[in-house]
């Protein structure tokens, strides 16, 4: 579980990091675009019988804006409220959205769903693969031995692990609870902000009722998982209490990582596809 940490730790630095250069880059762009404007803004006053170019669709958007018909914010989702994304273009991140929060709940089967999809996604195999090869190679749970039959035994336990913890955060106790099990991207901010907030969504949610509350499904069903893999699967002598509440830690720390990295991956992969960001509406920039 450390190396499984310590991947997560990687990835988040590399990740602010780009992010970081990204929104550097992206200031900069904005200062001479201002200053461009302001050149323009000049010339036009000269000829006030000139239309202003886009002035008709912002007049549009006021009006729309008086009017409460603004569009809803894009979600860069199927129609059904979810994503198709992947982190670093491989990892499923289908519970990921930006500007989307007037978006509709999931219902019931809508999260079991997606979590199926996530789960069994074909890049899942390999990664648990990659995940059970450190996990030999550190020894963890000398209970599972080495070899091929170690290895083995340590593949199925990263599997159901994962499997079985992204099944209660993410679907059960989510459809008892109520409580919505996406992540909705903040997307503006000073990196602090933005990394503060990513990091409490594992303790603040959002309820089906778009009110925010204390993530039950996070806190509790990472304790459930916990439990249920230390005390089933697991070699013996690993089955305490104490060794209980490490898988419990290093699963939410892990889970933490990964929320920064959801919440400034749009910006690395704007960066990397060499695209201009796209600015929320207002109506979108309060997701929780």
């Amino acid at each position: 579980m450390r190396k499984r940490f310590v991947v997560g730790v990687f990835a988040v630095a590399c990740v602010c990091s780009c992010s970081y250069t990204a929104g550097a880059q992206q200031e900069q762009a904005g200062t001479r675009e201002g200053s461009l404007a302001g050149i323009s803004q000049e010339s036009t006053t000269t000829k006030p019988s000139e239309p202003i170019a886009g002035q008709n669709s912002i007049d549009q958007q006021r009006d729309q804006g008086a009017t409460g018909q603004a569009a809803q914010p894009k979600a860069d989702g199927s129609k059904n409220g979810t994503s198709k994304d992947r982190l670093f273009y491989a990892l499923p991140n289908f519970l990921s959205l930006e500007n989307g929060a007037n978006l509709p709940p999931l219902t019931s089967k809508q999260k079991f769903q997606v979590v199926a999809r996530s789960a069994f996604d074909y890049v899942q195999f390999p990664w648990y693969g990659f995940l059970a090869g450190l996990s030999q190679a550190e020894n963890s749970e000398p209970g599972y031995g080495q070899g091929a039959e170690g290895y083995g035994k340590r593949y199925g336990a990263a599997f159901a692990d994962g499997t079985i913890e992204n099944f209660m955060v993410g679907a059960i106790l989510p459809s008892v609870l109520h409580q919505d099990p996406r992540y909705f991207q903040l997307g503006h901010g000073s990196f602090a902000h933005r990394f503060i907030y990513a990091a409490s969504r594992n303790v603040i949610t959002r309820g089906d009722d778009r009110r925010r509350e204390f993530n039950f499904s996070e806190v509790v069903g990472g304790g459930m998982s916990a439990f249920i893999s230390t005390y089933s699967y697991h070699p013996s002598a690993d089955k305490t209490v104490p060794n209980t509440m490490k898988v419990w830690g290093t699963q939410y720390a892990y889970d933490t990582i990964t929320l920064v990295v959801k919440e400034f991956w749009p910006d690395v992969r704007r960066k990397l596809s060499h695209k201009n960001a796209v600015p929320a509406s207002d109506s979108g920039r309060n997701p929780r």
